[in-house]
């Protein structure tokens, strides 16, 4: 099957197919004059990368997932592991955003949002101990 069809039936959208060919996640067949050929086993491993990646996974636990998903002597540990590593990513993310949530609203609050010119918000801002060594 060409692109198209792989892409209806995996629900996974071509510039994502042609990208996870270039980054070697899969390998459709090519025609003589160069055509992608899709097999059903290609639609089914995008739509396991496009479950894994609604998750969050990323492009490096997609690899491994899918490496292991192919892997028969593969042990459910070894996935369970991927899978909590990430779970712990997101926990991490949920308290950053509920900090800056928290910092943000108490901002918005502190700031009369009026025609006068002194703002919390650019205060705070502009404090020397925001500055975060990225």
């Amino acid at each position: 099957m060409n692109i198209g069809d792989v892409s209806k039936m995996a629900g996974v959208p071509t510039k994502t197919i042609r990208y996870y060919e270039d980054i070697g996640l899969i390998k459709p067949l090519r025609s003589g004059n160069g055509y992608r050929s899709f097999r059903e086993t290609d639609a089914h491993k995008l739509a396991f990368l496009g479950r894994a990646r609604a998750l969050g996974f990323s492009i490096a636990d997609c690899r491994n997932l899918l490496q292991l998903y192919e892997d028969d002597s593969r042990t459910s540990a070894e996935v369970k592991e991927i899978a909590q590593e990430h779970l712990e990513e997101i926990e991490r993310k949920i308290r950053d955003l509920d900090d800056m949530r928290g910092t943000l609203a108490s901002l918005i609050s502190a700031c009369a949002g009026d025609h006068r010119p002194d703002c919390p918000i650019l205060s705070s801002l502009g404090e020397a101990g925001n500055i975060r060594n990225t």
